[in-house]
């Protein structure tokens, strides 16, 4: 595991009663809130892009859900830090779509990549999703 190392600074109580409602909120340590936001940001080059986002929710197999805990629970001790499902599946997500955008670009280089075409989801295709809607709306996913 990295080593740590302690960061104190001095920050408006509003500020610290936000941050101290947010964490609890998340239950976390403080330790690995503060680690979440700062890692978030330095990602994201200091932009604030979780202004608009979606949620995606979808059902899997009981047998898929445990191969993926237990996927998880490998690169937790394989990175030596907490990977998220929501982590996984983006990063999944995120890697298909890049995939896709090359080689949209490389087939036609002279078409707009900002506007999404149907993915074409052949036989030979790595990734198979199977997406379905929750009667009721979405469900909370346990990590």
């Amino acid at each position: 595991m990295e080593q740590t190392k302690s960061l104190s600074c001095q920050i408006p109580e509003s500020l610290h009663a936000r941050v101290t409602a947010e964490r609890i909120a998340a239950n976390q340590s403080l330790s690995e809130y503060i680690t979440g936001l700062l890692t978030n940001y330095y990602e994201n080059g200091g932009k604030k892009d979780m202004a608009q986002t979606r949620t995606m929710a979808f059902q899997i197999s009981e047998d898929l859900f445990q191969r993926i805990k237990a996927y998880l629970a490998h690169e937790n001790e394989r990175q030596g830090r907490k990977v998220t499902q929501k982590e996984f599946v983006i990063g999944l997500i995120e890697d298909a779509l890049e995939r896709w955008e090359q080689e949209t670009a490389d087939a036609d280089p002279g078409a707009p990549t900002d506007t999404p075409d149907p993915i074409d989801e052949s036989a030979d295709s790595t990734l198979s999703w199977e997406a379905g809607e929750a009667e009721g709306g979405a469900e909370d996913v346990a990590e």
